[in-house]
Order: structure tokens, then C-alpha cells, then sequence
């Protein structure tokens, strides 16, 4: 443990409905405010239900109109994330070849890909393909190292995040743009959740339609977005006295092999990932500060997650925030986002609270934040994604010591 380097995050960079930047989505996180609404998602306004779209999103700046016309929205969305995170911590301070670059994404270019069924033009392959937003962040930043996709469906960023870690510790990397990104807002996806019963289509009130480990909920409200985190050994960061957000000491990944889409519904591979990212970070669960929870809304994640926190940390034992009430469920960038929300959550030492949750389902037994930001100590935090196929991921940021 000890030979290991310690590593800092000192970049953030989003793009979602909530907040075009880290400070933009706090802010929205803090205040309670869901960024989602009802959307169109074809043209003729045939498929219509609640989702947290970005309708201002513009790449100008960061990709030039033939490079725009070059990507799909997933990997837009991914550069401009990737190249705040870079300009937040201060640039690249490495040589090409020791910076690394790391994506998640669940669906790749999947607005590409159903605009060019029947039709392809010469460009369908590179805009479709899951590895392009890394091809783009490399690109865009110079990266020569190692360059990754990862796709774990909506486990797929906070995966991303702790492979960054392992590079770093590894020693093939000592910069690492790690993020995920996703824009699956096409009319077959939706109809494709919808009819699957995992995806709320309709709600009085819109805005209230993500309500993860609410008793009312309806399943999770589809989202589109992007996060990015710079992470970097420490001494180097400190060495160049770049800020220093928080630390990433710790990663778990294991597998439910349990059902294609439903989780164990005892949270039992949920709660070996978690006690992996503790073993990972040298740490145990009564040190936990805040939990990030993956609470996407649907009643099976809920249930599992509940009862896996439950069961590790105590009942009500830990102050437990679900994301995704504001954001909506960005798939294969919703770990990269609650990673950044992690880390914003160590750097203010606050646990933000949940939105829309009326009466807590009296089978999860978690202390959920509800009414207003929670005051927490220092101390780990543990962020948690747990995806269709029994992908499990969990990471751990802390606050820097020493």
C-alpha cells in the first residue's frame, strides 16, 4: 500500500442540463432543482415524456464546424467536459506519452447511429463507435499514452475513473483525463426504456419525475451529459502547486452474475464492491463521511442499494444523497457526474440533498438528505454505480492529507 502513489484531483469539467460547470451543477445540486422537463424525442413529437436535455448545448470553441460535423453529440459533449477538467487543473504539466486518457459511455454515438440507419455516409463509423470520445480528448489535449474506452453501461464512468487510478498506480500514466460520456436521447431508446418499464414516461409534475428511494417513484428519467476529472499523482500536483480538490484513494468493481438487467435483489454484489473501494482506500465504513448513491429511481435499484448500504454501514447510519433527482440518469455518464459531485462533496464538505423524495419507501432503511445541504466531516466518500448487466463500481475520494 504504501509504494503506491497517492493521487489528487485537480481538474473537474461537466456538461449536463443541471450545470454547465461543476459550480453551475452544485449550485443546482444545493438548491434542490431538477433540470429536467418534458422533451420531444423525435421531430414530429410522436414520443414525448420527462428528460433532462441540454437545449443550449453548443461545442463552438472547443471543436471547429468540421469537427463538429465529424462527431456525434456523446463525443461533443465529452471534449468540451474534458477540456474544462484540463483548464481547471492548470494544464497538462507532463510529457504527451505520461498522460493517459480513459472514457465511459454506454451508447457511444447513438444519435448518429439511428440518423444513418439505411443511409450511412462515409463518417457513420468513426461518429458511432464507443472509443471516439477518447480518440477526441486525446486529440483535442495530446495525449499519446494509454488511450481507453470503457463500456459497463451505466457503471461505464465511474469505472473510467478508477482504471485512471490504477494507471496512475501502475506507473504506465501520472496524468489521467478519466470521464464518461453519453446522448441517447433518440426515440428508439426512449420507446426501448419506456416499454421495459425502467424509464418513467409521464408525470404531473415533470420536474419531479426522477424520485430515487421515493415510494411513489416510477423508474429513473433519461439524461444526457458529460464528466470529466483530471487525476495525477499527488507529489507532482503538489510539486507544481496546482489546487488540489480531494483525493481518489480507492476503487471496487465486481460483478452481480446474477440477471441481465435486475440487480442481486439482496444488494449482495453492491455491498462486496463497496467493501473493495473501502479495503482499496485503507479505510473502513465506519470512517464514511457521505455516500453518493447510484438511486436511480426504479424500484429493483433502489431495494438493492438500500439494503446493501443498510447492511454494511447500519441502518440510517450514513447520510446517503441520490444525484440523479436533479440530473436525471445520464447511462454511461452518470458515474463520471456523481464522481465530480463526490468530489465537490469532499471539497465543501457538504452532502447535498435529494430532490422530489415525499415519503421515503419504508423498505429502505438509509438516512436520505432531503431537506438541505447536510454539514459532514472530513473524511472518505463513497460514490456508487451499480449497472444493467451486474456491473458494480464504487470509487472513494478523501480529503487531502498531509
Amino acid at each position: 500500500m504504501s509504494r503506491r502513489p497517492a493521487v489528487a484531483v485537480t481538474g473537474l469539467g461537466v456538461r449536463c442540463a443541471a450545470g454547465a460547470t461543476p459550480a453551475a451543477l452544485w449550485e443546482s445540486l444545493i438548491a434542490r432543482r431538477p433540470a429536467i422537463t418534458l422533451h420531444a424525442f423525435d421531430a414530429e413529437g410522436s414520443v414525448v415524456g420527462p428528460a433532462s436535455a441540454m437545449s443550449d448545448f453548443d461545442p463552438a470553441g472547443y471543436l471547429s464546424p468540421k469537427e463538429v460535423r465529424r462527431a456525434d453529440r456523446s463525443a461533443q459533449l465529452a471534449v468540451c467536459a474534458a477540456m474544462d477538467a484540463a483548464e481547471d487543473a492548470g494544464g497538462l504539466h507532463v510529457p504527451p506519452g505520461r498522460r493517459a486518457v480513459v472514457t465511459g459511455t454506454a451508447y457511444g454515438g447513438v444519435v448518429s447511429q439511428e440518423d444513418g440507419i439505411g443511409r450511412p455516409d462515409v463518417l457513420y463509423v468513426p461518429r458511432l463507435m464507443n472509443n471516439a470520445g477518447a480518440y477526441w480528448v486525446g486529440a483535442r489535449l495530446d495525449i499519446t499514452g494509454p488511450s481507453l474506452a470503457v463500456t459497463t453501461a451505466c457503471a461505464s464512468g465511474t469505472h473510467a475513473v478508477g482504471e485512471a487510478m490504477r494507471m496512475i498506480w501502475s506507473g504506465c500514466a501520472d496524468v489521467v483525463l478519466a470521464g464518461g460520456h453519453d446522448s441517447a436521447l433518440t426515440p428508439t431508446t426512449a420507446q426501448a426504456f419506456g416499454r421495459s418499464g425502467a424509464m418513467t414516461t409521464a408525470c404531473e409534475e415533470p420536474a419531479a419525475a426522477s424520485r430515487p428511494f421515493d415510494a411513489g417513484r416510477r423508474g429513473f428519467v433519461l439524461a444526457e451529459g458529460a464528466a470529466f476529472l483530471v487525476v495525477e499523482r499527488l507529489d507532482l500536483a503538489r510539486a507544481r502547486g496546482a489546487r488540489i480538490h480531494a483525493t481518489l484513494t480507492g476503487y471496487g468493481r465486481n460483478s452481480d452474475a446474477y440477471h441481465l438487467t435486475a440487480p442481486h435483489p439482496d444488494g449482495a454484489g453492491a455491498r462486496v464492491c463497496m467493501e473493495q473501494a473501502l479495503a482499496d482506500a485503507g479505510t473502513t465504513a465506519d470512517a464514511v463521511t457521505h455516500v453518493n448513491a447510484h438511486g436511480t429511481g426504479t424500484e429493483l435499484n433502489d431495494l438493492a442499494e438500500a439494503r446493501a448500504i443498510a447492511a454494511l454501514f447500519g441502518p440510517g447510519a450514513v447520510p446517503v444523497t441520490a444525484p440523479k433527482s436533479v440530473t436525471g440518469h445520464a447511462l454511461g455518464a452518470a458515474g463520471a457526474l456523481e464522481a465530480v459531485i463526490a468530489v465537490l462533496s469532499v471539497r465543501e464538505g457538504l452532502a447535498p440533498p435529494t430532490a422530489s423524495l415525499n415519503r421515503l419507501d419504508p423498505r429502505c432503511e438509509i438516512d436520505v438528505v432531503t431537506t438541505g445541504p447536510r454539514k459532514i466531516p472530513n473524511g472518505p466518500v463513497l460514490s456508487n454505480s451499480f449497472a444493467f448487466g451486474g456491473h458494480n463500481a464504487c470509487v472513494v475520494f478523501d480529503t487531502p492529507h498531509g
